[in-house]
């Protein structure tokens, strides 16, 4: 099988998406829509549970949002005016149904279904230690880590036991659950991962981006706090900050690429922010050329900035094939060379005799992008300076992005003029860390008290990596996947 995202696979990926919706008869309905919008945040699985007053629904499948929940005869079962939903991007072994989110258990206190968009740095060793103490896991996700503190917890009510459970966690996480009591959502202390607040009539919603809210007509609010729980009832909502104070740290990645330009991220637009980075990079790495080229559609926003600072044109050189679906069956060799072809293409007519500026995101392997500068040469450019709208990615995440072990990204063990003569441009070029930190509104990186986590550039990680470091675990435990 040959996945037809071939460009997909020089960036990180996003773990999952998550959509909460309390007060509302067409709960269902507003999830799907809510989660369709989130579609780019995870692309192998989708859930939803909504729960009636008296019981709890669940539709879980494989593939995508659309593909699962259209059907009149599903939305229809899923009755209730609350619901929760869930989007995954499976990173390492099998796709397995076990690990669709939401999960949902019953306790004590009556029925939980929950969902988590991050990862936990500690899951291993918890779960070794919920082992030894008679705990049978269902699922190798680590949201069901939190599922069995919960469980275990001496507290009394399902908030105080959430509390008690996420006091044990450490890790990257924003949180939404749904009881017989009502929705909770639950942001980590330090902000890794976005959450949003906003409302439909009287009708209380949280999502991971606000193009969520969107798509569905519902008012922003706010960006629920780093460190605060959410509680939407029959009562309306209540807040608290249960968890210790810690300075905010934001994934800088949900800027230059997870989040979906048209989202406002702790309240600062996306789009805008992406071409202010590619200015940045025109200011500080520009070369004689003729034209700009995105790599479509992620390098587009920073493209327009580099193209309006350096005073070039904006073409649009490479065009993608939003048509294609997610694997093609390839009989030889020689056909799976040509599967480049099946998403993007190059656009001869802007790129023949052009000295070209070819702006991307991000470089991880770099496999792909010496796919993309062979593809931009064979049009007929005279010259290909590759600009990416990001420092290099030397180091892993361990807080909810797929990427590879250290070893195998491409600037851990290049140079960058290295890296350059690997994927065949003639120049190449990132943004500096400063550079992206004046994009979004700061002088410059402070290395004392960071603004952003970006540990996947400077090897900053701000919160432990009990697992990583224990050697524990091979590689991440990423949510939502099934080790082999």
């Amino acid at each position: 099988m040959l996945a037809t995202q071939p460009f997909d696979d020089d960036h990180p990926h996003e773990e999952c998406g998550v959509f909460g919706i309390f007060g509302h008869p067409d709960a269902a309905a507003l999830a799907a829509l809510g989660l369709h919008a989130l579609q780019h945040r995870g692309q192998e699985a989708a859930g939803i549970v909504t729960y009636d007053g008296e019981q709890f629904h669940a539709h879980r499948a494989m593939g995508h949002v659309g593909e699962n929940f259209s059907s009149k005869d599903v939305i229809g079962r899923l009755s209730g005016h609350s619901a929760i939903g869930h989007v995954r991007y499976a990173t390492t072994g099998e796709v397995a149904m076990r690990n669709v989110q939401p999960l949902f258990a019953d306790f004590e206190f009556g029925g939980l279904a929950i969902c988590h968009n991050g990862n936990l740095t500690n899951s291993y060793k918890l779960r070794q230690q919920l082992v030894r103490r008679g705990s049978l896991f269902q699922s190798t996700s680590d949201t069901e880590v939190i599922v069995h503190l919960i469980a275990t917890s001496l507290k009394l009510s399902v908030e105080e036991r959430m509390v008690d459970a996420l006091r044990q966690v450490e890790g990257a996480y924003s949180l939404a659950a749904l009881s017989q009591e009502g929705l909770i959502a639950v942001r980590d202390p330090l902000g890794v991962r976005p959450l949003v607040l906003g409302k439909l009539g009287d009708a209380w919603i949280v999502a991971s981006e606000t193009c969520a809210l969107d798509i569905i007509g519902a008012q922003f609010l706010r960006d629920v706090e780093p460190g605060e729980m959410i509680v939407a009832g029959p009562e309306g909502l209540r807040s608290s900050r249960p968890f210790d104070h810690a300075r905010k740290r934001l994934c800088i990645f949900e800027y230059i690429y997870f989040a979906r330009p048209d989202s406002m991220v702790d309240g600062v637009s996306v789009y805008e922010t992406r071409k202010r980075i590619g200015a940045e990079l025109a200011r500080e790495s520009h070369v004689p050329a003729d034209i700009v080229i995105p790599v479509p559609d992620s390098g587009v926003p920073a493209a327009l900035g580099y193209a309006a600072e350096a005073k070039l044109p904006f073409e649009l050189g490479i065009i993608r094939n939003h048509y294609v679906g997610r694997t093609f069956i390839e009989p030889t060799d020689q056909i799976r060379n040509l599967g480049v072809k099946l998403k993007h293409n190059a656009n001869r007519a802007h790129i023949q005799g052009k000295r070209v500026i070819l702006v991307d995101d991000s470089i991880v392997r770099g496999t792909t992008s010496t796919k993309i500068v062979a593809m931009v040469r064979q049009a007929g450019a005279r010259e290909v300076h590759m600009r990416i709208s990001s420092p290099p990615t030397m180091n892993s995440c361990f807080y909810g992005i797929a990427t590879p072990e250290r070893e195998k990204l491409l600037a851990s063990h290049m140079s960058i003029e290295e890296m350059g003569k690997f994927i065949g441009a003639d120049s190449l070029a990132f943004v500096s860390i400063d550079g992206l930190y004046r994009a979004l509104g700061e002088p410059k990186r402070n290395a004392k008290t960071p603004q952003f986590c970006d540990a996947c550039f400077t090897g900053d990680y701000p919160i432990p990596l009990v697992d990583h470091e224990a050697g524990r675990v091979s590689t991440q435990l990423s949510l939502l996947t099934e080790t082999v």
